[in-house]
């Protein structure tokens, strides 16, 4: 299992929404805006209906001074054939609040994944986006193809992604290894059994052309775009694709196009070393915080050992194998806000309770109280299978496996483990194009210095790719910038709203 792209900030404005939804997700300090004015009853637009229930279903209670209006927009299965008659339905939200003024247009976003809903993204927003935005732009998320409510892909069980989960994320004999390999490939073989050779469309090419389909759809200008981690590769190939359809862009939590996916998990490897790291730091000099004996990277380590043998088990009849105690670490890194909560989690481990680690990994896989999933993993793979032209064999994620044990230690093995999936997914490849944005503006790449699933390195990366990139830089940790703090606020609005680019080799400070 791959490790997927995320945008916290998702399940963090679901925590702050309403005291009365229960969630495991993490909790950001947002800033207050104030109240916004009740929303006025009215009518849809044409073409478009009403759909509050959605925001009210996600958050407990539809945000006052938003209207919530919904449409689905046909595109084509293939767009290399476009004629062909066979369409996929995509799902379009629009959050457009009440106090509107000076409206520029539309701003469409994307959360990442790939596999997350922008639909739901759209919805949360309303709580996380600064005032001055909303204000201006109407909040346009869309389910991308395979996503959600758009012609979901769905062909995983939720008994083999248990399995999947709880499987050794390190499997050392040939034995453990091949298990996981034939778990793998039953899946793999049960999406093409159900799919065929539709999986091959779901590549991320696809899901930018319905991009402008969705653009087209609105009657509005020129694009603007905020997307989030894949959301990121996403933009870049709609960037290739349509430069002089855009107006402004902001890519935050920069995808390299130009990886191939053994670079992008070894980047990752390196990136959740490196997170572990400054967790592991921060852990010693708040044991108030993470109350665990000993150090955090030893204590992992026992506890995934110990759990080979006698995993602890959790009230709804899970055992806290090695496996699941690896996402739940993998789920905390994604922000400092958790790394608390994995502090408590470990130390909860070692008396023998597994509730917190459970909490956390059931957060990363998308898994409700019922042991029912979300597509996110299917569409996931889908996607990037799609786009991976080039999968690693098994006998090279063998060989890797035990390189990058040595050199990424906790995290290493697994990620190269996780490429079992594309190597042996039974579908069409549609690569991704990689190049220049000739003709377009300036794009903003925002990138955090302590970003596990994204790295760092990879922000400069993709502003040169496109050749019109300007970097902004957050000294922070986490996965993603906009918007944690003023700095990168003042920034990112600046330029969405007036389409001013920060001075060269911009940084803001953690807080």
């Amino acid at each position: 299992m791959r490790l997927r792209l995320d945008k916290k900030v998702v399940r963090a404005v679901v925590a702050l929404a309403a005291s009365a939804l229960t969630t495991t997700g993490c909790i950001l300090p947002l800033p207050d805006f104030g109240r916004r004015p009740e929303a006025a009853a009215v009518s849809p637009e044409p073409g478009w209906r009403l759909c509050p229930e959605i925001a009210a279903d996600l958050l407990g209670k539809a945000p006052s001074g938003y209207t919530f209006e919904c449409k689905t927009v046909q595109v084509p299965q293939n767009w290399h054939k476009p004629d062909d008659g066979q369409t996929f339905d995509i799902e379009v939200m629009r959050a457009r609040a009440t106090d509107q003024r000076d409206r520029i247009g539309a701003l469409m976003v994307n959360p990442g994944g790939p596999g997350a809903s922008g639909v739901d993204l759209a919805a949360y927003l309303t709580l996380g986006l600064p005032a001055e935005i909303t204000r201006r732009f109407d909040i346009v998320g869309f389910d991308p193809r395979g996503v959600g409510r758009s012609t979901p892909v769905d062909c995983y069980t939720d008994a083999d992604l248990d399995a999947t989960f709880a499987s050794q994320p390190d499997p050392v004999t040939q034995e453990e290894f091949d298990e996981v390999l034939a778990l793998t490939k039953k899946m793999a073989d049960g999406c093409k059994a159900k799919y065929g050779d539709r999986l091959g469309l779901f590549a991320t090419e696809q899901a930018a052309r319905d991009m402008e389909a969705i653009r087209l759809s609105l009657g509005e200008g020129k694009m603007n775009y905020l997307g989030y981690s894949y959301g990121t590769l996403l933009g870049a190939v709609y960037a290739q694709l349509y430069p002089k359809e855009i107006r402004a862009m902001v890519l935050d939590g920069a995808v390299d196009p130009l990886q191939s996916s053994v670079q992008s998990s070894e980047s990752q490897a390196m990136g959740f070393e490196r997170a572990f790291d400054n967790f592991s730091a921060w852990c010693a000099k708040n044991k108030t915080q993470c109350p665990i004996d000993g150090d955090a990277r030893a204590v992992v380590e026992k506890l995934m050992q110990e759990a080979d043998t006698n995993p602890v088990g959790n009230p709804d009849g899970r055992k806290a194998t090695a496996g699941w105690i690896f996402w739940g670490v993998v789920s905390s890194l994604y922000t400092q806000a958790r790394w608390p909560d994995l502090g408590q989690a470990l130390a909860d481990l070692q008396d023998g309770k597994s509730e917190a680690i459970f909490a956390l990994a059931d957060s990363y896989a998308d898994r409700d109280a019922n042991g029912q999933y979300t597509n996110l993993f299917d569409a996931n793979a889908a996607v990037n299978c799609a786009d991976d032209g080039k999968p690693a064999s098994v006998e090279d994620i063998r060989r890797l496996q035990s390189e990058w044990r040595v050199k990424y230690p906790l995290f290493g093995a697994p990620l190269a483990v996780g490429m079992l999936t594309c190597s042996v997914w039974p579908a069409q490849r549609d690569p991704y194009p990689t190049g220049k944005a000739e003709g377009a503006p300036p794009i903003l790449v925002v990138g955090t210095k302590g970003d596990p699933a994204t790295p760092y390195e990879q922000t400069q990366k993709l502003a040169d790719m496109l050749g019109v990139g300007v970097v902004l830089t957050w000294d922070g940790e986490g996965h993603t910038a906009y918007p944690e703090t003023r700095c990168i606020n003042k920034h990112v609005n600046d330029f969405l709203i007036n389409l001013v680019v920060p001075p060269p080799g911009t940084v803001c400070p953690p807080q």
